[in-house]
C-alpha cells in the first residue's frame, strides 16, 4: 500500500523518474522535465510512495481565482490501483471553496478519470506542433538564424481541420473543472 504524503526534497530523483515514465506512453511524451518545477504561487505537492520511491504525484498550484492540477502522474507499473484518486482525495481537503481545474490532451484513460472524478469539460483548444517535416510556409526565421526546425503553437478548436491538414501532430487540449 502506497503512502500519500507531502513531497520531500529527497524524493527528487524518483519524482522525475515517475513523471517521465508516466508521460512516456501518452500524448505528453515529449514534455520532459529535468528538474522539478517551481511554482510562482503556493502549491500542494503530494506524492504516493512505496519502498522509498515515488510511484504517483500530484502538484496543485493555488491561484486567487482557482486551484490548478499542474501535474498528475502515476508510474506505469502502478496504474489502475487508484493512486490518482488517492492523491486527489488527499488534496481536496486542503483546497478552499472555488474551482479546481486541470488540463489534459486526448489520452482516453486521463479523460475518463477526470470525468469519473467529478470534473466536467469546460474548454478546448489545440496544441499544434510544426516539425522539420511540416511545411514552413508562413513562418519567419529570425535574423541571423538558418531556418525554422520546429514550433509549438496554440490554435482555436475551430481551426482543427485546417491544422490537421497542415501539421502531422495536433492535439486537443481540454480544460476540466470541478467545483469545490
Amino acid at each position: 500500500m502506497a503512502e500519500i504524503r507531502d513531497y520531500r526534497t529527497t524524493d527528487a530523483d524518483t519524482w522525475l523518474r515517475c513523471r517521465l515514465l508516466s508521460f512516456f506512453d501518452t500524448e505528453y511524451f515529449d514534455d520532459v522535465a529535468v528538474q522539478r518545477p517551481a511554482y510562482e504561487n503556493p502549491a500542494h505537492q503530494l506524492v504516493a510512495v512505496e519502498n522509498d520511491a515515488v510511484i504517483g504525484l500530484m502538484d496543485v498550484e493555488i491561484f486567487p481565482d482557482r486551484a490548478t492540477i499542474a501535474v498528475l502522474a502515476v508510474h506505469p507499473d502502478h496504474r489502475r490501483r487508484g493512486l490518482a484518486s488517492q492523491l486527489l482525495d488527499a488534496v481536496l481537503p486542503r483546497l478552499d471553496s472555488g474551482v479546481l481545474d486541470a488540463w489534459t490532451r486526448g489520452d482516453r484513460s486521463a479523460n475518463e478519470w477526470y470525468q469519473r472524478s467529478g470534473f466536467t469539460e469546460n474548454f478546448r483548444y489545440l496544441h499544434v506542433y510544426k516539425s522539420w517535416q511540416d511545411n514552413a510556409d508562413g513562418f519567419e526565421t529570425p535574423a541571423g538564424m538558418i531556418g525554422l526546425v520546429s514550433a509549438f503553437m496554440h490554435a482555436p478548436i475551430s481551426a482543427e481541420a485546417s491544422m490537421r491538414e497542415r501539421f502531422a501532430r495536433v492535439h486537443i487540449c481540454r480544460q476540466y473543472v470541478r467545483q469545490l
